[in-house]
């Protein structure tokens, strides 16, 4: 039996959630003697795996994690994990980002919320129009659907 063949039973074994997971993040699973897709990940990839692995995690403003996050809170600990240092703050993140526009975002840009010049809000672009995000008090880290389009787009470099 192949590797690949071996999939469908793995996936089985790891649940319906995990399956879920994976697809939403549009990660790989490790398959023994196969090559490891965590190896070749970017930080990019690596953050936005880090910040799916931490839903359900309380909002808490000024947290950044381990198991309590702001919004800002949750890009930096995930770019963190993945070898990348950002700035405390969501404004602080969007200026040290490359800027990308719309057409050009990929999975872990950073997805910046505005109202005029003023950021307010951040996240990690997971594709198909959705983010990762620590929303606000009383919510947990989740996926959820972009739901404006007041937001700017940044690559970590």
């Amino acid at each position: 039996m192949t590797a690949l063949n071996r999939v469908p039973s793995l996936l089985t074994r790891a649940g319906t959630a995990s399956a879920l997971t994976l697809a939403a993040v549009g990660g790989g699973i490790a398959v023994p003697g196969a090559a490891s897709e965590a190896a070749a990940a970017t930080p990019a990839v690596k953050a936005l795996q880090i910040a799916a692995s931490k839903r359900g995690a309380p909002y808490k403003w000024g947290a950044a994690g381990p198991r309590r996050f702001d919004c800002s809170g949750l890009t930096l600990y995930a770019y963190k994990q993945a070898g990348k240092t950002l700035p405390r703050t969501a404004s602080g993140q969007y200026n040290r980002t490359r800027h990308v526009s719309a057409s050009h975002r990929e999975a872990g840009d950073l997805v910046f919320f505005h109202s005029g010049r003023n950021v307010y809000h951040v996240g990690i672009y997971a594709g198909k129009g959705k983010i990762w995000h620590s929303p606000k008090s009383g919510s947990v880290v989740r996926l959820e659907r972009i739901w404006t389009k007041s937001v700017w787009y940044g690559r970590v470099s």
